[in-house]
């Protein structure tokens, strides 16, 4: 042998497999298939080439198993990967979310502390059904994300109605006049709120 190490390819039925042949002392013939699905092969210079590329071949079923393996392995950690980065850009816009509507109701809170309101904890997620809620017993408020896609007065709007809610927890009358001393223009801030865009 001129090189000590070289490419080989031997055809296993429908398959080739691809191998690097590297020449070394050693008594027998070795082989084994790395996690990047790459196979080496050593083999002393006693042996001759189409004795080693019947070797592999009597190890073909256990190379392509092995293939096979590593292959779904790196499938299964790239998709795990891209599962950890969406989980990333998920984490940072609810915490963009969460600033936003923390914000305003850092900006709303100071009008219902007279009223001895304890500043409550703030809850971003998904609804279907409403802009907010809130759990007075639990001193939380819930405000749905989509309020992001709608102008700054109408979250204002959901934010001051809940904060409402600690002092009337229904939509009584005497809810809609307390609502009324801190935003008059309530009515045009919740029909704005509801319109198709």
């Amino acid at each position: 042998m001129n090189t000590k190490i070289q490419e080989r390819t031997v055809c296993a039925g429908e398959k080739n497999i691809k191998y690097i042949l590297e020449r070394k002392q050693v008594k027998n013939i070795n082989m084994r298939v790395r996690p990047d699905g790459s196979v080496r092969v050593s083999a002393g210079p006693w042996a001759d080439a189409s004795q080693i590329d019947d070797f592999v071949l009597s190890k073909a079923e256990f190379i392509l198993k092995a293939m096979k393996r590593f292959e779904n392995m790196a499938e299964a950690e790239e998709k795990y990967q891209e599962e950890l980065v969406k989980a990333k850009a998920g984490r940072e816009s609810l915490l963009a979310d969460v600033s936003l509507f923390t914000e305003i109701l850092d900006e709303f809170y100071p009008l219902f502390v007279p009223y001895g309101v304890k500043k409550p904890k703030l809850r971003v997620r998904t609804m279907k059904s409403c802009w907010g809620s809130c759990l007075v017993n639990k001193g939380i408020i819930t405000l749905n994300r989509k309020l992001l896609m709608k102008p700054r007065e109408c979250i204002e709007y959901v934010v001051v109605h809940e904060l409402c809610h600690f002092i009337h927890p229904n939509h009584s009358k005497q809810f809609y006049g307390f609502m009324e001393q801190f935003m008059p223009d309530w009515k045009e801030r919740k029909a704005r709120l509801n319109e198709r865009t």
